[in-house]
């Protein structure tokens, strides 16, 4: 077999942008805002418990805890509407996934690069009913794709795909199927 290896013109690749997306389920946005909010709060009631001994700062306490928490009902709408543009896209050779509000992160996994696929799901994404699919490639340390705010069905249907795909093996080449 004679190795190949033809240039592609760049203006007839397909468009990752034009790949069809499906929104993550609409219940991850209150839980995003909740999760911001809870971590918020603590921090402002952190805030305005702790004693200041310097009377200057001590003077100021209660500002820092109601800007903290101002902050935190800011961070709380902004988490709510991140979790809105959320989508991914399972297709033949990969899984992609797109997340960000003002930074859009897009990644895509190939599929022959998993090794191995686990849900994982928080008290409050399960009040939510969400569950988060954890996808790791060979070599690397940590999760490679962590996909939120999945139904916990569409959750495991996915992960039995994926487990499926797995077990299947590496497709082969064209050339190289049986006829």
């Amino acid at each position: 077999m004679t190795h190949t290896n033809a240039p592609l013109d760049p203006e007839r690749l397909p468009r990752l942008e034009e790949a069809p997306l499906t929104p993550v389920s609409p219940r991850l946005a209150p839980c995003q805002a909740l999760q911001q909010l809870w971590r918020w709060w603590l921090l402002a009631v952190l805030a305005s418990l702790v004693p200041l001994s310097e009377p200057p700062l001590a003077d100021w306490q209660g500002r820092l805890a109601v800007g903290i928490a101002v902050l935190g009902l800011a961070m709380a709408v902004l988490a709510w509407f991140e979790a809105r543009r959320r989508a991914y896209g399972l297709r033949e050779h990969d899984l992609c996934y797109r997340r960000g509000l003002w930074v859009r992160r897009t990644q895509v996994l190939p599929l022959v690069r998993l090794q191995h696929v686990e849900t994982l799901s928080t008290p409050l994404e399960r009040a939510f009913g969400l569950v988060r699919l954890t996808c790791f490639t060979a070599g690397g340390r940590g999760a490679d794709l962590v996909l939120e705010g999945l139904p916990a069905a569409r959750a495991e249907a996915v992960k039995q795909h994926l487990l499926a795909r797995l077990e299947a093996g590496p497709a082969a080449p064209p050339e190289e199927q049986a006829p």
